[in-house]
């Protein structure tokens, strides 16, 4: 599996060209201008971060089977810097996660969990399009 025999930065660039490619998976407007989480200082400069994203969320979700967004939230979250203060850690932006997970859904990729442990999967297109890349 290419998944696991990849490096995770490798593998998440060449998803977030595959995700180029599908209709479903557009930055919004003000994805632009609003920073990721309470702890950055600035919006993200890269050009293509929203797919950046995208990817990084599916493989997750391919690596943990079942998640939500609460557990995403840690997951790109970071330490905000208060100052003379200690550092303290703060969660990631809900709003970027959910849209990345509508439109993943939208694209068929995942689906939404409702009974038992709650959160989204990944449906067997998805797990068909993670598999793929090389």
């Amino acid at each position: 599996m290419s998944v696991y025999s990849l490096k995770h930065r490798e593998f998440n660039e060449k998803l977030a060209e595959e995700l180029k490619k599908i209709p479903e998976f557009k930055a919004p407007e003000w994805s632009f201008f609003v920073k990721t989480s309470v702890a950055r200082e600035r919006p993200s400069q890269e050009e293509d971060f929203w797919h950046k994203r995208t990817a990084s969320i599916l493989r997750q979700l391919y690596l943990k089977k079942t998640i939500g967004v609460n557990r995403l939230r840690n997951r790109y979250g970071g330490l905000k810097d208060r100052g003379a203060r200690p550092s303290e850690f703060r969660k990631g932006s809900g709003k970027i996660i959910r849209i990345i997970l509508q439109q993943s859904e939208k694209a068929g990729l995942v689906i939404k969990i409702e009974n038992g442990k709650k959160g989204r999967k990944l449906t067997e297109k998805g797990i068909k399009l993670l598999e793929s890349i090389k």
